[in-house]
């Protein structure tokens, strides 16, 4: 079973950032871990947010944040991030940090076994 605890959240202005973790602990090794960040905002369902591989190497993201925010992790630290930059109001959400055994990049919020508790971001306009 592995635990997973997100920080980071926080209130800023359209065009700042923040730099979102994830805290993995318990379960099996960290790296046998495919990671990934979803959304959901007011009134809406989940969104995929980013995701990526066990090892780092391969990661995907949502065309709504491709370009902006950047999803990496450290092995060692059993740790995951989400940098997200240039933040629009739209981006406003809690963030949750998924995880799922296998070493693949998952895009759906269904193949994810673990889930954190997720954080809140606002973007003011």
């Amino acid at each position: 079973q592995v635990q997973l605890v997100e920080s980071g959240g926080g209130l800023v202005q359209a065009g700042a950032s923040l730099r979102l973790s994830c805290a993995a602990s318990g379960g099996r090794s960290f790296s046998e871990y495919a990671m990934g960040w979803f959304r959901q905002a007011p009134g809406k369902g989940q969104e995929f947010v980013a995701t990526i591989t066990w090892s780092g190497r391969d990661t995907r993201y949502a065309s709504s944040v491709e370009g902006r925010f950047t999803v990496s992790r450290d092995n060692a630290k059993n740790m995951v991030y989400l940098q997200m930059n240039s933040l629009k109001p739209e981006d406003t959400a809690v963030y949750y940090c998924a995880a799922r055994d296998g070493g693949t990049w998952y895009l759906e919020a269904y193949e994810y076994e673990y889930w954190g508790q997720g954080t809140q971001v606002t973007v003011s306009s």
